[in-house]
């Protein structure tokens, strides 16, 4: 099915469940990095939300996607919850490596960056960024994969 929907031949359930089911084997490898079942959906939720289709994703916007009434169950999940960032790391590797990996792949890193004139967003500061050519006020984004 990943061919079809390569080659654009999949329809729209088939893409679907494709996203669905992926999902599903996303949260299930994460599961083992969270002692309890609860902070297990939290994390599942939070997954959802960062997926899900609000233009903006503030704490009480995602909050609100997963059911919760206020941003505390994530913001709890994010800030003070127990669970091994580079266990994480490695399972996250695990799933590129198995589902892209190709004799022929490129890992591209790079760091696009978005220029801000304030400093009350998340994740702003001054640092170089690639756009500018320099350093400054911006939002540095994670990697992006490219093969």
């Amino acid at each position: 099915m990943i061919q079809a929907l390569i080659s654009g031949g999949a329809s729209v359930e088939e893409t679907l469940e494709l996203w669905a089911s992926s999902l599903r084997d996303v949260k299930g490898r994460i599961r083992p990095l969270f002692t309890q079942s609860r902070v297990a959906a939290s994390a599942g939720d939070f997954l959802d939300t960062l997926l899900g289709n609000e233009p903006r994703k503030t704490g009480w916007m995602r909050a609100e996607a997963a059911g919760d009434a206020g941003p505390w169950r994530q913001q709890a999940l994010l800030g003070r919850g127990r669970w091994d960032a580079d266990a994480l790391r490695d399972v996250v590797r695990d799933y590129v490596v198995d589902h892209l990996a190709a004799d022929d792949a490129v890992l591209v890193i790079d760091e696009t960056g978005f220029l801000k004139q304030g400093r009350k967003s998340c994740g702003v500061s001054r640092q170089y960024t690639g756009s500018a050519g320099k350093t400054a006020n911006s939002d540095v984004r994670c990697p992006s994969l490219s093969a």
